[in-house]
């Protein structure tokens, strides 16, 4: 039984690990551009605690299944194109990075895992935010298209879940 608990702890703890690392980078990568960040959280639901630190509220949720980064997106949206897309993708480079560093071990999956997961153009996820970027640079701001890329990579984010299901 211990050691059922100790692999579940250790299971929890590289999870979380990777999803701060994950923020980290895009922290790191807004504060690089330039773009102000307003609020950083681990978890998800009602707020347990917080501490504010320069112009950042940092939090801490009742759920630990996620966090988040919240910037201010008016001003990544008046960054160039290249600098919008660092700033989206440097959670995944870090969780990529990572994953090469600890090679063969569970921490190195979950990180592959968070990466490829992000990349899908699930709504809200980095991949989803990214197209977004390149759609509104490409198209304008066109309702059409947004919402065929928010349809789309839904249907995108399904497909791949049930495929991968029904190779267990």
């Amino acid at each position: 039984m211990t050691i059922i608990i100790n692999v579940l702890f250790g299971f929890a703890a590289s999870f979380i690990a990777a999803l701060v690392l994950h923020e980290l980078g895009h922290l790191f990568a807004a504060r690089v551009c330039g773009v102000p960040i307003k609020q950083a959280g681990l978890g998800w639901g009602p707020k347990l605690c917080g501490v504010r630190v320069g112009d950042v509220d940092y939090q801490l949720r009742a759920l630990p299944v996620g966090a988040y980064i919240q910037m201010d997106m008016a001003a990544l949206q008046t960054r160039p194109l290249l600098q919008q897309l660092f700033v989206l993708g440097a959670g995944i480079g870090v969780n990529l990075v990572l994953c090469v560093l600890t090679w063969g071990t569970v921490f190195s999956t979950l990180n592959f895992a968070l990466a490829i997961g992000n990349l899908v153009p699930f709504y809200q996820l980095d991949g989803w935010k990214s197209a977004m970027v390149i759609c509104r640079r490409v198209f304008g701001r066109n309702p059409f298209v947004e919402w065929g890329l928010t349809l789309g990579g839904g249907v995108i984010a399904l497909s791949v879940f049930i495929r991968a299901f029904l190779n267990f």
